[in-house]
């Protein structure tokens, strides 16, 4: 097949483009520098110049599928911004696959579209949950503005399908990233001890389950898709601190309420410094990250063939060699 992928640079993109290329498929990569050009050609791909935000007509080649995985994520900042990268550059993208007969359009959603604003867990989700597209979080109400496009835009000839992970983890995910940072500097602190379920999906099966959607599945329906093991919060931050020579014993934890609270502020005061980046805790981030949150992918494993090969202790060590553990002496 000849496939275009969006965000082929990122995490899921630069572990997506080789496994696509090695499995005998012509793959093209949006791209928007020179520097994202070489790195998909390092990849084994193709760069198209394209530029999802800009008032510039999209000009693909003649083309089988498309994979969309790019997509603006923060946990704060203004609305705006989100909405015209991610839901606006999904339509656009849409009406570009169409104009040069897209077969196989395969969107990655987000879990997270099924929470709602007031902190709910949630446990066992299948698909036909409500999604919030006015959510707080202009993130998770982008994303499910625009997932809600791309199911819309089932045609006869043109099958549109959603993935929905959750949070997506591999070497070089924002979590492994900030984690040694936050803990050094005293910002990272377990929300009701994390003790709590929840669902995961390594980036290897999520490129798993976007081999399966390129082929199999009814068109204009979403999947949540997930790692095998299950696991909680606390389990899941002490195997990614391992790797990286950090214990979590002797983390601090706060209530929820109290982060929510405290996210809040911080968020507000971050928009009347009008900072960049985001702040240390963030609603959003308390609300992705501080409930129970479990998904059922029985669907996926039915209708796509899924069934999530990379296992944690797989996963975990595709980071690379552990370090021993160094202890924290910060109180709980």
């Amino acid at each position: 097949m000849k496939i275009l992928i969006t965000g082929g640079t990122g995490l899921l993109g630069s572990r997506l483009l080789p496994t696509l290329v090695a499995a005998g498929h012509q793959v093209f990569a949006l791209v928007r520098s020179a520097s994202s050009s070489d790195r998909v050609r390092e990849l084994g791909a193709y760069p198209i110049d394209g530029d999802l935000e800009s008032n510039a007509p999209l000009v693909l080649p003649e083309l089988d599928a498309v994979v969309h995985a790019a997509a603006m994520f923060r946990f704060s900042g203004p609305r705006s911004p989100f909405f015209h990268a991610n839901v606006d550059g999904t339509a656009k993208l849409l009406a570009a696959a169409k104009r040069v007969g897209v077969a196989n359009f395969v969107y990655i959603s987000a879990a997270g579209i099924i929470m709602d604003d007031c902190g709910t867990p949630t446990r066992n989700a299948v698909e036909n949950a409500p999604t919030y597209a006015d959510h707080f979080s202009a993130y998770l109400a982008s994303k499910a503005q625009a997932e809600r496009i791309v199911l819309a835009a089932v045609a006869r000839g043109f099958r549109t399908i959603a993935l929905r992970p959750p949070i997506i983890w591999g070497p070089g995910d924002p979590l492994s990233r900030e984690l040694p940072r936050a803990v050094e500097s005293g910002q990272f602190a377990f929300i009701d001890r994390g003790d709590y379920a929840f669902s995961t999906c390594h980036v290897d099966n999520v490129v798993e389950a976007i081999q399966c959607a390129l082929t199999r599945g009814e068109g204009g329906r979403a999947n949540f898709i997930a790692d095998q093991e299950p696991t909680t919060f606390r389990e899941f931050v002490a195997a990614i601190s391992g790797v990286q020579g950090i214990s979590v014993e002797g983390m601090r934890s706060m209530p929820y309420w109290l982060a929510s609270f405290a996210g809040q502020v911080m968020d507000a005061v971050w928009a009347l410094l009008r900072k960049d980046s985001d702040p240390p805790l963030s609603r959003s981030m308390v609300r992705m990250i501080g409930r129970e949150f479990t998904v059922n992918d029985g669907a996926a494993r039915r209708e796509l063939g899924y069934i999530g090969l990379t296992s944690r202790d797989e996963g975990l060590r595709s980071y690379g060699v552990t370090k021993p553990s160094v202890s924290t002496s910060r109180s709980s």
